[in-house]
């Protein structure tokens, strides 16, 4: 009985952390993709120049390779990224600017209305 409750809660922490994991990934591609736009432009750029660059030594495979090294430093920053917050066991549900991940409210502003000054201080009588 007690192996069989500590291999549950084995399965628990291994899917809660695979989870955090996956999480984070989505998080930090998503982040990368929207609030680093102006890094990845400058990769393109940097790209474009390093494939005209090796165009000169390998003139069929330098876009391929370059492209394909850009894309693969992407994707192994985000994944080793969400690895090692995964693993400080920092979850994304302690983080206060990812309300909008765990469907959180984040009331920075009300609604007011134009005939609102007009009519909201009136009382039924």
């Amino acid at each position: 009985m007690v192996s069989a409750q500590s291999s549950n809660q084995g399965n628990t922490y291994s899917l809660l952390m695979i989870k955090s994991f996956l999480i984070w990934t989505f998080t930090l591609a998503v982040c990368l993709l929207v609030v680093g736009f102006p890094l990845v432009v400058l990769m393109a750029t940097v790209g474009c120049l390093l494939s005209i660059v090796l165009q000169s030594i390998m003139p069929v495979s330098a876009v391929l390779l370059v492209a394909g090294g850009l894309i693969m430093f992407n994707v192994m920053a985000v994944l080793i990224v969400a690895g090692i917050l995964t693993a400080k066991g920092i979850h994304p549900n302690e983080m206060k600017w990812l309300s909008w991940l765990h469907g959180e409210e984040d009331k920075v502003q009300t609604t007011v209305y134009a005939a609102c000054p007009l009519t909201c201080e009136l009382k039924n009588n």
